[in-house]
């Protein structure tokens, strides 16, 4: 069968690009916390368009609203908020890496257990979540979903500890990978950062009651004050006491590893707003571009991003080569799903749904093409064409991002190894031949370290997670080899 589904040919679109799993967001303690919750969900829209969920809690009962698409769909309106009362809330949007896109594995996911309901959401992926789902389903487990969240709650709900806050910690500690987590009990906000906090994690505060979110953007839109970053391997717990004062109690490892964020956090994902680890990511990201100039100079007329991940990379470019930076190709904004068909006549539109070449800024120049990262090579086959038929003279593409080699395990949506693009081609001579360009060039891994903390890549104690680079898994990846993938388990199938 040649035709494609709607969502297939939206995946040929955008398969080429690499997707985070998720954004989480939680508050203690306000009246207006859902209101506030679908706030910062929104900020943190660009971490995962496939659904949004809110859990709140009034201090009698949860309420839950789990919804399909985005936060804007279904958030924004009265009703739905109403329906979330309480001054307790967490958040969260997914893009999904571990289990299929249904309604079932829309977070927070809740769980009544001995001691109360709780609500967890996360950011991220366990590397041995299949593993301890297996032994926990041998030991008469029924689970519900296919997301390695519900894992969680099991190991919470068999945990012999007493308290909420003692069964959460001893959960986690069974759990390996890169994630950020909330969990919400009818007292309790949890919040905790695995031990290499490869995924981010801060608090705020916003009229003296305590917030955790994946990013400062999302402070920033509520008007939250930034108090500080989550540390690697850190356990939060706020809760609300009886005369409705909110005690905080931070919990540290006792042998604290090196923190080790992801390097893609400043490449791709994070939002340029948004600070993560100290670090403003816009700044990063021209850095990553001013360091591409003098690593890869090249005579031309015109440095063109590609929006919009390109952009600050492509403005760094152009100040330190003195080459006058031009928006050469328009995005547009509003392609979705709805309306695309599936006919070989819309799929040959390709790309261009997407963005469209600025010929006036193109026609007879040569251009320096910037992007944040070639994964498949897909969509930069298709852009280069692009600037070749607005009547660029020359296109040479500069990556402001090193190759991307291995597949990642901790939450980014990465293809197999072997449809890698640098794992397809013998030298960057044939990768260039490939896309069309006349000239490809790569960020160093040095340069990009550089671009970022300041130092090139420490070998022997690398200072951020950066394995699809280098290979340098910074943890153990015990469900890679398994016999059948998570995303394979056997459950009922559903339509929403």
């Amino acid at each position: 069968m040649t035709d494609l589904r709607s969502s297939e040919i939206h995946d040929e679109l955008d398969g080429d690009t690499l997707h985070e799993e998720c954004g989480v967001f939680g508050i203690l303690g306000h009246p207006d916390a859902a209101a506030l919750t679908a706030l910062g969900l929104h900020a943190l829209q660009h971490r995962g368009q496939e659904a949004a969920g809110i859990v709140t809690f009034d201090g009698r009962q949860f309420y839950s609203e789990r919804r399909m698409g985005l936060v804007g769909d279904h958030y924004t309106d009265p009703a739905t908020l109403a329906k979330l009362p309480g001054s307790m809330s967490i958040g969260h949007v997914r893009y999904s890496t571990t289990g299929e896109t249904v309604l079932r594995n829309v977070q927070p996911l809740f769980a009544e257990l001995q001691e109360g309901g709780i609500a967890i959401a996360h950011n991220g992926n366990f590397t041995n979540g299949l593993t301890l789902r297996r032994q926990i389903i041998a030991d008469g487990a029924i689970c519900q979903s296919t997301s390695d969240t519900e894992v969680v709650l099991h190991l919470i709900a068999r945990s012999k500890h007493v308290s909420s806050s003692d069964r959460f910690a001893d959960a986690i500690a069974q759990v390996e990978g890169g994630y950020s987590m909330l969990a919400l009990t009818r007292t309790k906000l949890i919040a905790a950062r695995d031990p290499n906090g490869i995924r981010p994690l801060v608090m705020g505060e916003l009229d003296g009651k305590p917030i955790f979110c994946s990013e400062t953007c999302a402070l920033d839109i509520i008007g939250a004050r930034f108090v500080r970053d989550i540390e690697n391997g850190e356990i939060v717990i706020c809760e609300v006491q009886p005369d409705g004062s909110i005690t905080i109690d931070a919990r540290k490892p006792q042998n604290p590893l090196p923190e080790r964020l992801c390097l893609f956090e400043y490449v791709y994902f994070a939002r340029p707003d948004s600070v993560v680890g100290g670090r403003n990511v816009y700044v990063a990201r021209k850095n990553m571009g001013k360091n591409l100039a003098i690593e890869a100079p090249v005579e031309a007329d015109v440095v063109v991003p590609v929006p919009d991940g390109g952009t600050p990379a492509a403005i760094g470019y152009a100040q330190e080569s003195g080459i006058p930076f031009e928006l050469g190709i328009i995005r547009n904004h509003y392609v979705g799903r709805t309306f695309i068909e599936p006919t070989q006549q819309i799929r040959a539109f390709g790309v261009k749904l997407k963005h469209s070449a600025n010929r006036a800024m193109i026609a007879g120049k040569r251009v320096v093409l910037v992007d944040d990262s070639i994964v498949r090579g897909t969509t930069s086959v298709k852009i280069v064409q692009m600037m070749r038929d607005a009547g660029a003279r020359e296109v040479h593409v500069r990556v402001a991002s090193p190759m991307i080699f291995h597949p990642d395990f901790y939450g980014i949506d990465t293809p197999d190894r072997d449809k890698l693009l640098a794992n397809q081609h013998a030298d960057l001579a044939s990768m260039c031949r490939f896309i069309g360009a006349d000239s490809l060039e790569f960020l160093s891994i040095d340069g990009l370290y550089r671009a970022v903390g300041g130092a090139p890549r420490d070998p022997q104690a690398p200072q951020f997670t950066d394995h699809y680079f280098t290979g340098d898994y910074p943890t153990r990846l015990l469900d890679q080899g398994a016999a059948s993938n998570v995303r394979k388990l056997s459950v009922l199938a559903s339509n929403g």
